[in-house]
């Protein structure tokens, strides 16, 4: 795993941990609601991120997390009726939640890209990929069709394609899954955006694959120096890829550092549940993986103290647990927060074994 660069401990939108920098994409106090039965709910709740220029930020969690939603939130694609309705989007300082629609196309793809999950549903079937790239293109650009076909290539072949030349006049359904995901990160990176969010980017893909496609995100990484968000919940991803990690549960980050420091000195049960389930080739067998108990709660009805509580091996049926929901601060360790009331009784469990 790579030396994480790390945030100042005090805040999720403070400066990166890259000595003169400051975060290219920083999330401030967003909060986006959907309608409820019994009134609003608040979907993506409060939520501060931040990364910087070269850095890869995994943001983990549950379905149902608010991992992908807030990340909707930031590139003005939440369906409706959701809405924003506070906080700050802020792209090099700037505050995309203050953008029209029309700025927000116009913002999105050159400055800010978003890979979604599922490379078949993500292209047309009924146009060429070359097709589609050169849409993108020329939305943007003042290109001809012969010069978009031309960058079409070179982006096919910057990403891997075999015979770029001959593939780009082929439609998606002739493609395998691995390289219709690499067609849309050519489509993510034609207009070289500041910030990549992938969103799942390997969820249907088999393992082989998944290995090769983020091998090809760290890399375009690597030479763009474009910031990377990774939306995952497969941490043996995290591990290998990440600088920095948020944990999200019920639409709040609960846990937020450095990769080591998360691995290493967990500070809230949930990543500490989560890591549990992860299998092992330590391990015996499958009766030493832990399954947490009960399900993510329902935003209708979440508990008025910590939202994890009811499934918490550690502060379940605690009264402070069941009466305050904590924010974070921070945990034991440099760059590292927690948003729990009993992270240094964890943590010190943790150094005791």
């Amino acid at each position: 795993m790579r030396q994480p660069k790390a945030p100042s401990p005090d805040s999720c939108a403070a400066e990166s941990g890259v000595p003169g920098t400051v975060p290219v994409l920083e999330l401030r106090d967003l909060v986006t609601r959907f309608p409820g039965d019994d009134g609003p709910l608040n979907i993506v709740d409060g939520v501060n991120l931040a990364v910087a220029t070269g850095e890869t930020l995994a943001v983990v969690g549950e379905s149902g997390s608010g991992k992908t939603m807030t990340f909707l939130s930031a590139v003005g694609l939440v369906p409706p009726p959701g809405r924003v309705v506070g906080g700050q989007v802020l792209l090099d300082g700037t505050d995309l939640l203050t953008h029209t629609r029309e700025q927000m196309r116009a913002v999105r793809g050159t400055r800010i890209s978003m890979v979604f999950q599922d490379p078949l549903t993500g292209l047309n079937p009924v146009f060429t990929i070359g097709e589609q790239i050169a849409e993108v293109l020329r939305a943007h650009r003042d290109l001809s069709r012969a010069q978009a076909r031309k960058t079409a290539i070179e982006l096919l072949e910057r990403v891997h394609i075999p015979d770029p030349g001959r593939r780009v006049d082929d439609y998606p359904h002739q493609l395998s899954g691995g390289m219709r995901q690499r067609v849309l990160i050519a489509m993510a990176i034609s207009l070289g955006p500041r910030v990549l969010i992938a969103d799942e980017p390997t969820t249907a893909l088999d393992v082989t694959v998944q290995a090769q496609v983020l091998e090809l995100l760290a890399e375009l990484r690597e030479e763009t120096g474009m910031a990377m968000v990774l939306i995952t919940h497969d941490l043996g991803l995290v591990a290998r890829h990440a600088d920095r990690v948020a944990v999200m549960y019920a639409g709040r980050v609960v846990e937020y550092g450095t990769a080591e420091a998360v691995f290493e000195r967990t500070a809230h049960p949930y990543t500490q549940s989560l890591f549990r389930g992860v299998p092992s080739l330590d391990a015996d067998c499958a009766g030493d993986l832990i399954e947490i108990e009960g399900q993510p709660p329902d935003p209708e009805f979440l508990p008025p103290g910590c939202a994890f509580e009811p499934r918490c091996f550690l502060g379940q049926g605690r009264r402070d647990c069941q009466a305050t929901r904590p924010g974070l601060r921070p945990a034991v360790g440099k760059d590292h927060q927690s948003a729990c009331l009993h992270s240094a009784e964890l943590t010190a469990t943790r150094e005791r074994a």
